[in-house]
This record gives structure tokens, C-alpha cells and sequence, in this order.
């Protein structure tokens, strides 16, 4: 009995979790964004301090959402919409990471149905819109997997290890919801 009970522990610990990001949570939002695989992964620069997180976080969020994936009480992951202003109100910007030690485990899965359930139930979003590099291919195949497609593919876009890269626009574009009659 005593042996079951640690293998359900051991179950629950490995669970994902999803909350809100927090401003208590910018020092393992560091440590993510530090990892040698989302630094090369991303667009992100990385090495970025938690203060430096911080001022980020509150001006990019304030009207957007984000998203941390936990396990065992560790933040792992986090993803998040910006949602774009005026004449673009429907649309959002959609960024993620994952935790090098945490890639293949469901993390990136979990945060896009988070997000996109989020970006069509409840913001009215019928636009997402991110930028990847084109060989990020793992993050591509996920993309895919919710609906984004590629609209464009910009040849040198960013500088990633003393090389400009090339990145891939992509998109998810959705219908508005039929109304109801009340």
C-alpha cells in the first residue's frame, strides 16, 4: 500500500499545471529564458534579470494573458498573447518557452490549448500570430497541430549565434462565433 501511494505521488508531481504568470515568478521566468535551448529557440536574447522581467512583464501584459506551466511546483514553462490595440483588436501576438529540462513532456501542448481556448472562448480573439525560426521544427509541428499556418518567411530576420536567421511567420485565423438568440 505504502509503495502505491509514493507511485501516485510520483504522478501528481510529474502533472502539469497551468495558472496565471506571477511577478513572484520572474526569477524561474529567468532561468527559462536563460537556457541554452530557448535562447537558440526563440527570440529571445535571454540573461535578462528578473527586474528586467519584471518591467517587461507589466507593460507587455496588461492587456494580454500569460500562462505558466508548473510541475511539482516548478515553473517549467510560459506562454502568453499580446493582444494588439485598435484596428487590430482581434489579433495577438502569441510567444512561448519551455524549460530545456522539460521539452517532449506536454509542457508546449498544454500552454497552446490554454491559449488558444483562451484567445476564442474568452478574449474573442480570431487571430494569433507568431514568429519561429524555420528550423525550429519540433515548435512548427506544434503550431501546426493548433491551426497555424505559414504566411511568410522573412531571410534574415534575426541575429541567433553571430548568424542572421530566417523565421517563418505563422498564423491561426478562425471564424467569429455563430450568435446565439436569446
Amino acid at each position: 500500500m505504502k509503495e502505491e501511494t509514493l507511485q501516485s505521488d510520483a504522478a501528481l508531481d510529474n502533472r502539469i499545471t497551468l495558472r496565471a504568470l506571477e511577478l513572484s515568478d520572474m526569477d524561474a521566468f529567468a532561468d527559462i529564458l536563460s537556457q541554452p535551448g530557448v535562447r537558440r529557440g526563440t527570440l529571445s536574447v535571454g540573461y535578462r534579470s528578473p527586474e528586467q522581467l519584471k518591467a517587461w512583464f507589466e507593460k507587455r501584459f496588461e492587456s494580454g494573458v500569460s500562462v505558466c506551466a508548473t510541475i511539482g511546483g516548478r515553473v517549467v514553462g510560459h506562454a502568453g498573447l499580446e493582444v494588439q490595440r485598435p484596428s487590430r483588436a482581434h489579433c495577438a501576438y502569441l510567444g512561448m518557452a519551455v524549460h530545456d529540462a522539460y521539452h517532449g513532456r506536454g509542457i508546449g501542448t498544454a500552454l497552446m490549448q490554454a491559449l488558444t481556448d483562451c484567445a476564442d472562448a474568452s478574449l474573442g480573439l480570431r487571430r494569433l500570430e507568431l514568429t519561429v525560426f524555420c528550423d525550429n521544427t519540433p515548435a512548427i509541428a506544434l503550431y501546426r497541430k493548433f491551426g497555424f499556418v505559414e504566411e511568410g518567411r522573412s531571410r534574415g530576420f534575426a541575429l541567433r549565434e553571430g548568424v542572421l536567421a530566417d523565421v517563418l511567420h505563422m498564423a491561426r485565423l478562425i471564424d467569429a462565433p455563430p450568435l446565439q438568440a436569446i
